[in-house]
């Protein structure tokens, strides 16, 4: 199986491409920066294309021949979760790049969405839950799932839309909880700043969500919505504090340094039982 990633040098995309290449998949990865690129440790291994996705020049045919399925992961712009220009450039820029690549005679495609398209609905969250985004972010992802499945109904495709949930692990963006922990303590910091930790989020190590993505793609005639999580809830406070153990660290918890943030509901996690079924009951700790 060959499959075409985008964003394949993003937090997400560089795990992707790793478990891909360990199931035995072939790889074309596709990112706008090559020097990035070559730090990659799969560099040698896959087959790269330094490209925007987005140009409006973008040879599709050539960049799809002989794939598969699309593993499309690239998206400009995170974390900035409330800018306008995921819905005004991203989303419809993603669209004509779906498109383009259906029309280019890929007839597998899978698209990461997120969690946030479920807006602010509070507890365990299944796929049959209606999205009702509540920032630009999870509105136009939900937007391109629309418009995804209307395209479906003109040019047969199957479509995968797998809704990634709170990711954490090598690559993270720095500004993240468990990258900025780990800074204070790699700087012997003798306290943390953080809200008062008790929200309760759906936490996935990112190889263990890679590795879910690898295995979606290898279900080909799986076509519809699936979460991409552990389906347990766990506070902000206990991943903080596992964390410290696993490090051995100590360092003072502040709590409540930071409010609450508004754009999210206390406690929300995932419903996993679709996902489980695609893995074959197996599940990935």
């Amino acid at each position: 199986m060959k499959v075409l990633v985008t964003g394949a040098t993003g937090f997400v995309g560089r795990h992707l491409v790793a478990a891909l290449l360990a199931r035995g998949c072939t790889v074309r990865a596709v990112a706008r920066n090559a020097q990035t690129a070559q730090g990659m440790p799969w560099i040698k291994d896959v087959e790269f294309v330094a490209a925007d996705i987005h140009a409006p020049d973008l040879d599709a045919v050539a960049l799809t021949d002989g794939v598969d399925a699309l593993a499309h992961l690239a998206w400009p712009g995170l974390p900035n979760y409330r800018a306008l220009f995921h819905f005004e450039h991203n989303l419809m820029a993603d669209y004509r790049f779906v498109k383009s690549v259906v029309e280019a005679g890929v007839k597998q495609v899978l698209v990461t969405g997120t969690c946030f398209e479920y807006g602010m609905q509070s507890g365990p969250l299944s796929e049959e839950a209606a999205p009702q985004p509540a920032n630009p972010y999870g509105l136009a992802k939900h937007t391109l799932h629309l418009f995804l499945r209307t395209l479906q109904q003109e040019l047969p495709f199957t479509l995968q839309w797998a809704r990634l949930f709170y990711l954490h692990g090598e690559g993270q963006n720095p500004n993240s909880l468990l990258a900025a922990l780990d800074r204070a303590i790699e700087a012997g910091a003798p306290s943390f700043d953080m809200s008062a930790g008790e929200q309760l989020r759906d936490f996935l190590a990112i190889e263990t969500a890679a590795g879910h993505l690898a295995a979606i793609l290898q279900r080909r005639g799986f076509d519809g919505a699936v979460n991409c999580a552990s389906g347990r809830p766990v506070s902000v406070r206990s991943l903080v504090e596992q964390r410290l153990r696993e490090r051995g660290a100590r360092l003072d918890l502040n709590l409540g340094h930071y409010p609450y943030p508004t754009h999210e509901p206390m406690a929300f996690w995932a419903v996993t039982e679709r996902l489980q079924q695609l893995l074959g009951d197996r599940h990935e700790a």
